[in-house]
């Protein structure tokens, strides 16, 4: 008589072979695997444990459970970044709609993601298969208690093998003690470790160690035909120190120790124009083209010309207008405090334009209240904001998916152009949301125009959507110009994110070289454009968290260049952009965090002890984009 597969031997196959197909799909391989293979066993002990009843049909149901919400788990993590290019975390339930999206389209996403389901459950398949294969053993107290101890035995190892590499920068050791970050979590720690690790920061919460480096400053702000003045306001940090303790004191004192960054020749340039701001649903320069989107095209090559800007992808939609409207890093925890629009934002868009004497408006061409939308709108001084379901239905189609950009812009602009003072006006778009296909009805309305093209349907079906924004911006310019204010008026446009809908083979059917799926697929343009300006061309490195400051010198807006994580990107301050998993590109190079991989630029000499000292600058201003939101640290500035 054959013998039965102990539930032992049942637990640590399954969860090895999931850990394996997750490090295969997210190539993720690592040399020191031994704390991934420690913990594992740890799991499995207590697994067995929890298994070990007197009733055999008991404890198949419980590895059924146990083996069906792990495997859960890992479906949900490769499903979400395959869709949305990031992998989820806890600090997203109650507080993004994109996970409500996510639920409800749970049948389209699995249909699109069959086959790595498939091979997530197939452990899960095979032992309901072959339940009467496997023996579920009574241990009574005394074996339970042994198996406790050996599984206490096994977690410490498994926390001394976390100090294999230690000192090393996104190390295991690091994220598990000090430095929180899924994606580098489930890829250097396992996904059932960083499971456990992040369901308990979500209910204790966890602050990251905040390094008050020194700060070198930027004396090439004083150069050339006059000198500069920093763009920071009078504030008393001494008196905000002595007054505070713990994590509050030592987030002033990292504000008084930056430096902040200099005004310079451009400062004021557009003092007293009209200001159109953008921010385009999956805009990227793959879905520029001359002929194709012309529009897009002009506004890209004149005025200013970004040549090596980025729009990391982080958190979705929510995540890159966070990043272009506040200046910060949407780091993990940020999203709660945003949506509510209960922080004090005195440095708010809206309000700033507000106090130099401007109008402001603010549309969006879908639901209003998606994503909290009127709340963080509102928080940051809008105080007329218009979408579907709150008056603009009443003036565009609103039943279609996506809406109309076209229809958005010819709603709408007559709400403005007669402004008795300068006007400051917000969109964002829609007509760029996936997914891809001839059923989205703006791939559908410009099918004909990219039909020839030698791309797949999807990459297509995208670019078609791209037509509709360009129509739009072509529709304004010449509203703008026959109401006889386009020389008075300044056209701004970043994307929040890639199109994610598509993969990284399908975004570089269309790409002007060969980009990899973590930082150069997140490269893409901002458009800061006035009919009567020169072409200026700057060649250093910006992202999103850059734009806010950007606007605020060009306008000569008084604001504190210290307490914003962006910088101005016409500034002599080292351009630098920062992406979900911390990997970076400065104008050094490129840092790969999953892989502690630094590709210089070439020319670039590279300064020694430098790629440590970014590191550290950027785990600093991930960590305290994080705390000004969850400590509503603004408020102190009111």
């Amino acid at each position: 008589m054959k013998k039965n597969i102990n539930s032992f031997l049942v637990y640590l196959i399954s969860f090895i072979y999931l850990e394996l197909l997750f490090k295969i799909i997210s190539h993720s391989f690592n040399l020191n695997i031994i704390n991934n293979l420690l913990f594992i066993l740890f799991f499995c002990l207590i697994c067995l444990v929890l298994s070990s009843f007197k009733s055999k049909k008991a404890n198949m149901i419980i590895m059924d459970i146990i083996i069906g919400l792990v495997s859960l788990y890992y479906s949900i993590q490769i499903v979400v970044y395959n869709i949305f290019g990031f992998y989820f975390d806890f600090s997203l339930f109650g507080a993004t709609d994109q996970v409500m999206k996510f639920a409800g389209d749970m049948f389209n996403l699995i249909f699109k993601n069959i086959f790595y389901v498939l091979l997530i459950f197939l452990p899960l398949i095979l032992i309901i298969i072959f339940h009467k294969k496997i023996d579920y053993k009574h241990l009574n107290y005394k074996k339970n208690l042994i198996i406790l101890v050996i599984s206490g035995i096994t977690y410490c190892a498994f926390l001394l093998s976390l100090n294999i590499a230690k000192s090393e920068d996104y190390s295991a050791y690091q994220l598990f003690y000090n430095q929180h970050n899924i994606e580098l979590s489930l890829k250097k720690l396992g996904v059932l470790d960083t499971f456990f690790i992040d369901f308990k920061r979500s209910i204790f919460g966890f602050e990251e160690k905040i390094e008050i480096l020194p700060n070198t400053p930027d004396e090439e702000g004083d150069k050339g035909p006059k000198s500069y003045a920093l763009n920071n306001l009078d504030l008393d940090f001494d008196a905000l120190i002595n007054s505070s303790s713990g994590t509050l004191k030592t987030m002033h004192e990292y504000f008084q120790n930056e430096t902040g960054t200099y005004q310079n020749e451009y400062t004021g340039l557009f003092k007293d124009k009209n200001l159109i701001l953008f921010m385009a649903e999956s805009f990227n320069e793959i879905g520029v083209d001359k002929d194709r989107t012309p529009t897009l095209y002009k506004l890209i090559h004149s005025g200013f010309v970004f040549e090596d800007f980025y729009t990391p992808t982080i958190s979705s939609t929510i995540g890159g207008e966070f990043q272009e409207l506040t200046g910060l890093v949407a780091a993990s925890g940020f999203l709660s405090p945003w949506k509510s629009g209960k922080n004090s934002y005195p440095f708010g868009i809206a309000r700033m334009f507000q106090n130099a004497g401007y109008s402001t408006f603010a549309y969006h061409d879908h639901t209003y209240t998606f994503q909290s939308r009127n709340n963080y709108l509102a928080a940051l001084g809008f105080t007329n904001y218009l979408g579907c379901r709150n008056g603009l239905e009443a003036k565009i189609n609103c039943n279609i998916w996506p809406e109309s950009d076209v229809e958005m812009i010819e709603a709408t602009f007559d709400d403005y152009k007669d402004s008795e003072h300068p006007f400051f006006t917000y969109y964002v778009t829609v007509s760029g949301h996936g997914d891809y296909s001839w059923g989205n009805a703006m791939s559908k309305k410009h099918r004909e125009e990219v039909s020839e093209l030698p791309y797949s349907e999807n990459t297509k079906a995208y670019l078609a959507t791209q037509i509709e924004l360009d129509k739009a911006l072509e529709l304004l310019i010449e509203k703008l110009e026959e109401a006889g204010i386009l020389d008075d008026t300044v056209i701004a446009l970043v994307g929040d994110h890639y199109p994610y809908f598509l993969d990284v083979d399908e975004v570089n059917e269309a790409a002007s070289y060969s980009k990899d799926g973590v930082v150069e697929i997140n490269h893409s343009n901002f458009i800061l454009w006035n009919n009567k300006m020169d072409t200026v061309k700057v060649s250093k490195v910006g992202s999103q968290i850059d734009v806010l400051p950007t606007i605020y010198n060009l306008y000569g807006l008084p604001y504190d260049s210290r307490l914003i994580i962006g910088k101005d990107i016409l500034s002599t301050t080292e351009g630098l952009a920062i992406f979900g998993n911390a990997s970076w590109v400065s104008d050094y190079g490129t840092y790969f965090s999953a892989q502690g991989k630094f590709v210089a630029k070439e020319g670039k000499e590279i300064p020694e002890g430098y790629v440590q000292s970014m590191n550290r600058k950027v785990s600093n201003k991930i960590n305290m984009s994080k705390l000004i939101m969850t400590e509503d640290y603004y408020k102190y500035f009111n």
